[in-house]
């Protein structure tokens, strides 16, 4: 170092085995970065003086016990809580918190889909039900509503429906939560109240544990009559021939069941 030149602070001088800070991240090979939803469509109507903006979404769809459970959720613009993502791309743990950080900053509602109703109206009909329900059971009546799927719901305000909108609207996101933690909760309490079909577990999905239950204990007044293997099991214990709408279902992994019609 020449006379007189000054000392550089260690601070500045950047190790070059560390990576730069302006380098991109580079993610594993095979490995694709997924955005986590926006409160994008919401700030766009709060600017055209829309307001109260709602999302709503429902749980429960596919399994062969249970409710279905929908949730309508206005998010404060001001307090929204971090890390709100698709309920699915979150942990068990992880959807506890952030369900009780939504309850104490939004504004919410939750209405159930029952089993007899299922039945009687089919699950597409029964889902869009509830949902419908839960946005007219809000505190304060939305002006717009975002709800995930391909289907508007019939509501007094203008609804858009958003394919994959659970992984792209905060506000559908933040009631996947909601809805996907009241079921799960309400599945433990049936499993006290109907216990050997682990309930607690599976949360009435169509897994091989709950089908060897049902096979062992017949179905309970919890179950769907008209999903595929309920049907068929109770044919088999009535003697009788599987007939009539039966709905083809997935278990937890998505492998699609079916019965005979």
């Amino acid at each position: 170092m020449s006379a007189g030149a000054p000392a550089h602070d260690p601070g500045m001088i950047r190790n070059r085995s560390e990576p730069s800070r302006e380098a991109p991240v580079r993610l594993p090979k095979g490995v694709i970065a997924i955005a986590p939803p926006s409160f994008r469509r919401e700030r766009a109507l709060i600017k055209r003086g829309i307001w109260p903006i709602a999302g709503c979404d429902e749980a429960g769809r596919g399994p062969l016990a249970g409710p279905v459970v929908a949730a309508a959720v206005v998010l404060d613009p001001k307090r929204i809580p971090k890390g709100i993502d698709d309920s699915k791309r979150l942990t068990a743990e992880r959807r506890e918190e952030l369900f009780e950080q939504i309850c104490t900053t939004a504004s919410f509602a939750v209405a159930y889909a029952s089993p007899s109703r299922i039945d009687r109206d089919n699950i597409l009909r029964a889902s869009l039900w509830a949902l419908a329900r839960a946005v007219e059971a809000l505190p304060e009546k939305p002006k717009h509503v975002f709800v995930d799927g391909r289907d508007r719901l019939e509501t007094s305000c203008d609804c858009d429906a958003v394919v994959g909108g659970d992984a792209l609207v905060l506000s559908i996101a933040a009631a996947s939560i909601i809805a996907k933690v009241s079921r799960d909760r309400l599945m433990c309490a049936l499993a006290q109240d109907c216990p050997g079909y682990g309930f607690e577990q599976h949360k009435g999905y169509a897994v091989p544990e709950h089908l060897a239950a049902l096979q062992r204990l017949g179905p309970s007044v919890h179950h769907r009559r008209f999903f595929a293997p309920v049907a068929a099991e109770r044919a088999r214990r009535e003697g009788t021939a599987v007939d009539g709408d039966v709905v083809i279902v997935e278990d937890g992994a998505g492998v699609a069941l079916s019965a005979s019609i």
